[in-house]
């Protein structure tokens, strides 16, 4: 953020002011002055990478060690998980509205040089709380184990496998490990941790002689969770590349009265603000109103499973983009009506409002999707995987930016065939947005139907199954 803010300040870090509306014969940016740039994005890439990638984990971490009830631990965590998008969404609505109108009113230099100094009292905030914090041991060989079993398990891969009840003994765990078999799932898997020779696999000490030979059991059922969940991360996918549509809504709201009073009218970037409004004050509903009341009528504790939330969400994600195809329908009607559809920059004779559905659901679905995915990846995934369990939310929505893309751009090559106008033209009057709409839709509707066919094949949760097991002791139920 320093270096992006020091482009503003310096003329030489920047290429000179050009007002020609075309910007013809303006001067192009330097070598020198595009690595400034690409370097400051580059570096706030890196930091928000490990930001997102490891807060959520070291957050949850704090209250699974707090009292070591398990009952209320678990419950924290579930409104942690709410209350941590909340914030998030609390800032990008901070973002939205009040630093881009600075950044409008007072200039680049002092709408860079403020989130500067946010980031800047961020970090001190940090390290000044660090004496508070509990710390875990890191676990820099996570990866390398991940990979380990599937080295071993490929050299291995002549051994015959037998019934694990039949040969506890044949197989490597850590010290203290409460499991000393792996699962029946993926069992050419099972390989890499299979003592072959003990004398020559094993150390004095218990360790494995070769860790690229023998792994242990903990590791194994570590990348079988990894795989497991794979199918039902993918699923999360379609969602992302619905919420990626983010250019879309802004270039509709420019065309369409924004007005909300004679003397007030909402920006068109502004409009996002609905989608994070929704999600935050479903988050609040939900934790602090629907459950307890739910609870207090079923007379025990009770909730949403993690795979009905993330379900609601697909279908809030489908419906959101039927909304949207809607009003774009309406929209583009009312334009040609009005012989605008020539003109790219016409302002329709129709409110923005028509927006607020498909932002609402929208919010509706992030609410529900996305924070029931973290959370299933917390829940389902080991312990020693839970910065990776907070990073899957973030890979499922950088694939989702290139589907997209890949999407966008398939629609637009097919549409324009044979001299065709195309669904996605520049001018938004002359194409066919709406059908591009409803095609995400559709390819929404197809995904949650992929979705109830990863659930029936993934069984039943972790949570689940505790729950189950300890139902008789007031655990919660599901609603």
């Amino acid at each position: 953020m320093v270096l992006l803010w020091l482009t503003t300040i310096f003329p030489h870090a920047r290429p000179l002011a050009c007002d020609h509306p075309l910007r013809d014969g303006c001067e192009s940016a330097t070598g020198s002055q595009l690595m400034l740039l690409y370097l400051a994005f580059g570096l706030m890439s890196l930091g928000g990478g490990g930001i997102r990638s490891s807060s959520l984990a070291f957050g949850a971490e704090q209250l699974e060690k707090g009292d070591g009830i398990k009952s209320k631990s678990e419950s924290a965590l579930k409104s942690y998980f709410s209350w941590y998008y909340v914030s998030v969404s609390a800032s990008s609505m901070v973002a939205v509205t009040l630093i881009v109108y600075i950044q409008d009113n007072l200039g680049w230099k002092v709408g860079f040089g403020i989130p500067a100094a946010i980031m800047l009292l961020s970090a001190l905030c940090f390290f000044l709380a660090s004496p508070f914090y509990v710390k875990s041991k890191a676990n820099t060989s996570l990866l390398s184990g991940l990979i380990q079993v599937l080295v071993a398990s490929y050299k291995n891969r002549h051994i015959k496998l037998s019934s694990p009840q039949a040969a506890e003994e044949r197989y490597h765990h850590r010290e203290g490990s409460v499991r000393l078999v792996p699962s029946e799932n993926l069992r050419c898997l099972n390989k890499a941790c299979i003592i072959k020779y003990p004398e020559q696999d094993l150390t004095p000490d218990g360790r494995a002689s070769d860790p690229w030979s023998l792994c242990t059991v903990d590791q194994v059922e570590e990348l079988k969770a990894l795989i497991k969940v794979i199918p039902l991360w993918s699923t999360g996918i379609m969602i992302g590349v619905t919420l990626s549509q983010s250019s879309f809504p802004v270039l509709q709201a420019s065309s369409m009265d924004r007005h909300v009073s004679r003397n007030f009218e909402i920006p068109a970037a502004s409009f996002c603000i609905f989608t994070i409004i929704t999600l935050t004050l479903w988050v609040g509903f939900y934790d602090r109103i629907l459950l307890p009341l739910a609870s207090k009528i079923k007379g025990k504790p009770c909730q949403l499973s993690l795979k009905q939330r993330m379900g609601i969400g697909l279908l809030f994600s489908t419906a959101s983009m039927a909304a949207w195809a809607i009003t774009e329908t309406v929209r583009r009607r009312i334009a040609i009506d009005e012989g605008l559809s020539d003109d790219p920059r016409a302002v329709v004779q129709m409110s923005a409002m028509w927006l607020l559905p498909y932002l609402v659901l929208s919010g509706l679905a992030m609410a529900f999707n996305m924070i029931g995915q973290t959370e299933f990846y917390y829940s389902e995934l080991p312990k020693s995987m839970s910065s990776i369990a907070s990073a899957y939310l973030g890979v499922g929505l950088s694939a989702a930016s290139l589907v997209a893309s890949l999407i966008m751009n398939s629609v637009d090559g097919i549409t324009r065939s044979r001299g065709k106008q195309g669904w996605i033209p520049s001018n938004i009057n002359k194409g066919h947005y709406d059908h591009y709409f409803w095609l995400l839709s559709a390819l929404n509707m197809a995904n949650f139907v992929y979705f109830l066919a990863c659930c029936k094949a993934y069984g039943p949760c972790r949570v689940e199954v505790h729950k189950a097991l300890d139902n008789a002791d007031g655990v919660q139920e599901e609603c």
